[in-house]
């Protein structure tokens, strides 16, 4: 294939897997993507030879077409590339690293001491098929399995999945299943209760939820949650119906930062694109703190994180507070200036943020990002073509923005106190 080909197959802006396909139409690689579209172009960057190497090269080279399966969300997409790729052992997936330390998610039987399951990940080369166990080489534990899913790829991308799926579905692993930690587990709402029958009951749901999401059946488990919901409605058990709304509404909107920003690593790539995030942090106004993120081509870049305590204010002053950060910012012409800023806020931000600009005569578009009451982000505002091509991007910026600029507060109001 050659980049000219991308032009006629109108790949879509949304999460998915892509499918690299060869003359006869068999499949050569599998891959997920945040953003179908971005992610192929990478392919076909000048690159690309060092970025993935001489056999992805060679598999580019070989392929005739790509075919793309649009997913609800990142995590749908990384789930179900590691069940094609065990399913189809395309020739370049299998190639590209020994999958022997390949990640896989466990299952255990029930345990002998409570009769609740464990959850976590191994590495394939410690799986005893034939006997049915998984070695923890790090506390020299053997146990039994139910099933195992994967291998999953990418490490990193499988465990910041279980993670937000474990404060969906709070699950045992082997060290909240420790005596001395169970409660603390419990506390912090990642792991279940386990002093009950009732409470046993609800695990064995919650490990048949985990499942169905790791055979890929996202879609399926909504459906069967929605039916639950509606049932305990009927039976005036609002609490467990609100509690199960809440888990539906997770699962339709799973867009973690930390699952997408590793899979951005290598969209955009082709030139250097520079956002700068700003956000400011105080308590009713003491110690007032601003920082400045940065982010490269979808990556973090910490080594050009900046820092401001707040001079001009000795009261809760957000836009006061980013008004002065902006300033000192860009009267540093030695910096390299960002082709978007984004603030943390809403149209008053934005219009702080864009009149220090035109005030300084520098033109650079201004993306705010508003949040909700959980600090969730609700809205992004800013110009569209830039908010449409590096959503990701913004929110990573954003995000990053949140929180060094939380824990610089934390760390001067520690040093005041001293």
């Amino acid at each position: 294939m050659i980049r000219q080909d991308l032009d006629k197959l109108n790949l879509p802006e949304k999460s998915g897997i892509y499918f690299f396909k060869d003359k006869s139409g068999k499949t050569l690689y599998i891959g997920k993507a945040t953003l179908l579209r971005d992610r192929v172009r990478s392919y076909f960057s000048l690159d690309v030879i060092k970025t993935r190497g001489a056999h992805i090269v060679d598999m580019v080279f070989k392929a005739e077409t790509v075919t793309v399966q649009e997913t609800m969300n990142v995590l749908e997409a990384l789930i179900l590339e590691a069940n094609l790729i065990k399913k189809y052992k395309p020739y370049y997936n299998t190639k590209e690293k020994d999958d022997k330390s390949f990640n896989l998610v466990v299952i255990t039987k029930n345990s002998p001491a409570d009769g609740f399951p464990l959850v976590f990940l191994a590495r394939q080369k410690d799986i005893d098929t034939k006997n049915k166990t998984v070695r923890l080489l790090r506390n020299r534990n053997i146990f039994k399995y139910d099933v195992v899913f994967g291998p999953y790829p990418k490490g990193t991308a499988i465990k910041e999945a279980l993670k937000i799926l474990r404060k969906i579905f709070p699950f045992r692993d082997v060290l909240s299943s420790k005596k001395d930690s169970v409660a603390f587990y419990r506390q912090i709402g990642l792991a279940p209760d386990t002093s009950t029958s009732v409470a046993k009951s609800e695990y064995k749901k919650t490990i048949k939820r985990l499942k169905l999401i790791f055979q890929g059946k996202i879609k399926l488990l909504i459906k069967t949650l929605q039916k639950e919901m509606m049932s305990e409605a009927k039976k005036e058990h609002f609490e467990i119906a609100n509690s199960i709304k809440q888990k539906v509404f997770a699962l339709e909107h799973i867009q973690d930062i930390s699952l997408i920003k590793r899979d951005l690593a290598n969209a955009h790539s082709e030139n250097t694109f520079r956002i700068e995030a700003y956000d400011v942090a105080h308590i009713s106004g003491t110690n007032m703190v601003g920082v400045m993120t940065v982010v490269e081509n979808s990556v973090s870049n910490k080594n050009e994180y900046r820092k401001f305590i707040i001079k001009g204010f000795d009261k809760a002053n957000d836009a006061g507070a980013l008004q002065e950060i902006l300033t000192r910012r860009f009267n540093h012409p030695e910096w390299q200036y960002p082709n978007a800023v984004v603030v943390d806020g809403n149209i008053i931000q934005k219009n702080v943020a864009e009149k220090v600009l035109k005030t300084l005569k520098i033109n650079i578009p201004i993306i705010a990002v508003t949040k909700d009451e959980r600090h969730r982000p609700k809205a992004i505002t800013g110009e569209k073509s830039v908010v449409e091509k590096y959503k990701y991007e913004i929110l990573l910026a954003n995000n990053e923005s949140h929180r060094f600029a939380v824990s610089f507060h934390r760390q001067k109001r520690k040093y005041v106190m001293l």
